[in-house]
């Protein structure tokens, strides 16, 4: 029977499930994309790590640790990695660029990939250097030029393409250019201060178990602050990452196939509501309201689950484009493969989801009565109120949380995404009534006929604003709100860059330097809006505790982790306008001879578990300092503006190895490059930030980070679209009957035209607006409650946006409606011919 009767509806049948196709595609691209990850990180973890162990610290080895290091392996290789300032002699650019200064065969695994080919190994045994190509096009050297790094200029041997664990974001915001290490000594770049990475990279022969290998000597390497990494290691942090990615991406997804289940539901709605009388006169003829409820139940799983597989199809066509649009966060270069798993899963889940929606508008079935046949016109619809409909809400609801979990693998996450999404759902639906009960009660009757009837149909039985304001609304809610961060991240930059702020911040300068640097700011005319000293030192004990005893003591309150971090703290006699006392006393100038009084930032303190009265002994350059927490203080991170953790009291440290960090603002690009050009030249091992430099480098990340979610969102987007051509083509029946009245009463094409043009263009309107209006209400709880900046909302992008829904949901609802326009009056009077 559910065959027999599907065959006048099959068409219908399967609008209903096109909706759910693009979010299934978007699913199955998705985990499709994740298999395929983890499966290129298997066959790639080596290539990612270049060599079977990295042991790295912020410090030199040890000599106590060295005859250890020169035991591991068969083969050694040593880098420095460090920030420090390119110059390029050719055009005069200089940027901040991330250094490696190269010693030994590394990477083992891979290749430094250049042009050409051969330099990524003969630079290594000249005066020669690798240049990324983001700097190479940048400064427009070739291959021959000279680039200039501390005191030591380098032939450009190379443009390097890739690096180890290198992806396009890196090379964005930290271009590399390597250099042979034996040369770095002469650079003058290796100061005391200098915030310098040293790493040290080994072979071993295969089939080595380099984890145990790593486990007996993790604990003597710890205790001089060295951290390990293995293939396994990286395969796992690497995979952990993109997991993290895919998730998110796949929680876009579900989004837009929560929006075609949406579509589902409504289409349901309006073809049970066709088949009222049918179901009517089947009970008559004996078939019971269980029967009839199954047969139709059996004719919507079908059409579910061949729309799922069709979506599963379109997704693992799609996931091959994937690695193109997510090749700049890819460290690796990634082979697609079909996933029959991410199939699987895209029709079980997409049948089970669909059947789920379509059941809250199924389950009136049981409650037809065989006397509508008799008396259609006095019978009533069937009830809202069935006790079951609240079951199904319940389901879906649990069926969303354990997905998002599934996700996750968190239950708080999983229940805000869930409320969230709920709360969006709710937040739509309360706003279609709202204008629905507005337009019914309110809409000028005085206005002409053409727009009276159209603003009618927003309200009228069959109206589809509802499900159009849900679907596109949340669709452009998406779109609005990743445009409308991008640009509060873009303005919390300028903002920091505008009026006296700092733009330029000089750091990495000796204390023999300080005096002749802020000279020559000053006959620049530049002014010195900070001076600061930083020291570098090290935390060995709180209350008595070092690192080791407290990672043992599992009843102590202060983590390990405390200790694993190298501190960069100032001191000063008074507290700037961006820090506030929140408890204890700050004491300007250190007095007695008792532990220093120091100052700890209190989301610290609180997240370390310190107190007031607690006592820290640092390592300041192998001196030890005793000190106690006097006080806790709140900072204000915004802006562009030297922040520290740990501040001490003057008339400690001024004696103790430090540098100096200058902020100051130059008005003009030009200035900037003047003034960074005379820096460098005369101070090599000053690195420089030119922040307009690095709002330009935001710009281009959040641009391709936006890219992604965009291209994500789009789905949702697409999907909002299906749903309004799904629900036009299945309700054109209804609108075919008021067209024909029309027609029958004296109404022309072009009014008939016009009125379905402006009910389109309300619905598109409406809907689009609903969802900017979300957008700008998610947008402002961020600026004020996350970001702390005024919000400012950039207006033509929002109109653009609203423009375009607007007018494709005109050209959907005109395009299929036009069959309408051509039916003749007649056929109101042979509709049941």
């Amino acid at each position: 029977m559910a065959w027999r009767d599907s065959r006048r509806s099959r068409s219908r049948l399967v609008l209903f499930i096109s909706s759910v196709i693009l979010g299934i595609a978007a699913l199955v691209a998705i985990y499709s994309l994740g298999e395929n990850v983890r499966r290129n990180i298997d066959t790639q973890a080596a290539t990612l790590l270049g060599a079977d162990l990295e042991i790295s610290g912020n410090q030199p080895a040890p000599a106590k640790i060295r005859p250890l290091l020169d035991s591991l392996g068969e083969e050694r290789s040593e880098e420095r990695r460090f920030a420090s300032m390119a110059y390029f002699p050719k055009s005069g650019g200089s940027r901040l660029a991330q250094v490696r200064a190269l010693e030994g065969n590394y990477p083992y695994y891979g290749e430094l990939e250049t042009i050409p080919a051969e330099a990524g190994r003969s630079f290594r045994n000249k005066q020669q250097a690798l240049v990324d190509q983001t700097l190479m096009l940048q400064y427009d050297a070739k291959v021959g030029d000279s680039v200039k790094v501390g005191e030591v200029t380098f032939v450009i041997a190379g443009v390097l393409l890739k690096a180890p664990g290198q992806t396009g974001v890196t090379t964005t915001v930290a271009p590399a250019v390597y250099i042979p290490l034996r040369y770095l000594e002469q650079t003058g770049l290796e100061q005391k201060g200098s915030r310098i990475n040293y790493l040290y990279f080994f072979r071993y022969p295969p089939q080595t178990d380099v984890e145990k290998i790593v486990k007996k000597i993790e604990p003597r390497l710890e205790l001089d602050d060295f951290d390990t990494q293995t293939v396994q290691g990286q395969k796992e942090s690497t995979g952990r990452s993109f997991e993290d990615l895919t998730q998110f991406l796949a929680l876009v997804g579900f989004i837009a196939l929560l929006l075609g289940c949406v579509g589902v539901a409504s289409a349901v709605h309006i073809y049970i509501r066709e088949k009222l009388n049918a179901i009517a006169l089947l009970r008559c003829l004996g078939v019971k309201s269980s029967q009839a409820f199954v047969i139709y139940l059996i004719q919507i799983v079908g059409v579910g689950f061949l729309g799922s597989v069709l979506g599963a199809l379109l997704g693992t066509v799609i996931q091959q484009f994937l690695p193109i649009i997510l090749k700049d966060f890819l460290p690796f270069d990634l082979t697609t493969e079909i996933s029959w798993a991410a199939i699987g899963q895209g029709v079980v889940l997409g049948t089970l989801i669909s059947i789920l929606f379509a059941l809250l508008p199924l389950i009136s079935v049981r409650n037809i009565s065989p006397l509508r046949v008799l008396r259609a016109s006095f019978e009533p619809e069937p009830s809202t109120q069935d006790p079951l409909r609240w079951l199904i809400y319940g389901l879906i609801l649990v069926f969303v949380f354990f997905f998002t979990y599934l996700q996750t693998n968190s239950w708080l996450e999983a229940a805000i995404f869930t409320g969230s999404i709920l709360g969006a759902f709710l937040l739509l639906l309360a706003m279609a009534s709202l204008l629905m009960g507005l337009v019914k009660r309110f809409f000028p009757s005085s206005w002409s006929y053409v727009w009276r009837q159209a603003l009618a149909n927003l309200h009228r039985p069959n109206n589809q604003t509802s499900i159009l304001i849900v679907s596109i609304g949340l669709g452009t809610a998406f779109i609005c709100t990743l445009i409308l961060v991008q640009s509060l991240l873009l303005k919390r930059v300028t903002l920091s860059t505008s009026g006296n702020q700092p733009n330029v911040v000089l750091f990495d300068i000796q204390s023999n330097q300080r005096d002749e640097v802020l000279s020559l700011a000053t006959k620049q005319g530049l002014p010195i809006i900070q001076s600061v000293p930083v020291v570098n030192m090290r935390l060995e004990k709180v209350n008595g505790l070092t690192a080791a005893t407290a990672q043992k003591d599992t009843s102590s309150r202060i983590s390990y982790r405390i200790f694993s971090r190298e501190y960069r703290v100032t001191f000063r006699d008074t507290l700037t306008e961006f820090e506030k006392l929140k408890r204890g006393t700050w004491q300007g100038r250190a007095e007695g001879n008792g532990p220093v009084p120091i100052s700890i930032e209190e989301g610290f303190a609180m997240r370390n578990r310190l107190r007031l009265g607690d006592t820290l002994t640092f390592n300041v350059q192998g001196a030890l300092l005793a000190t106690v927490v006097g006080s806790l203080r709140e900072v204000d991170w915004g802006g562009v503006r030297t922040s520290f953790l740990v501040l001490f009291p003057a008339g400690v440290l001024e004696e103790a190895p430090q540098f100096h960090v200058l902020l100051t603002r130059v008005e003009s690009n030009e200035r900037s490059a003047a003034f960074q050009r005379t820096i460098v030249q005369r101070f090599p091992n000053i690195s420089i930030i030119d922040l307009g430099l690095v709002l330009k480098v935001l710009d281009e990340l959040l641009e391709k980070i936006g890219f992604v979610i965009r291209f994500m969102a789009g789905f949702s987007i697409l999907t909002g679209l299906i749903v309004l051509i799904s629900s036009v083509l299945i309700s054109k029946y209804q609108r075919l009957q008021e067209s024909v009245l029309l027609r029958t009463i004296g109404a022309s094409r072009n009014q008939i035209f016009a009125i379905t043009a402006l009910e389109y263009f309300f619905l598109g309107a409406l809907a689009a607006a609903t969802g900017i209006l979300v957008a700008l209400a998610g947008s402002w709880g961020l600026a004020k409650f996350t970001f702390k900046v005024d919000f400012t909302p950039q207006f033509v992008p929002i109109l653009l946006v609203f423009l375009i829904v607007s007018s494709l949901t005109v050209l959907i609802g005109l395009a299929n409606s036009r069959g309408i326009l051509s039916r003749s009056p007649l056929e109101v009077l042979r509709q049941d011919g």
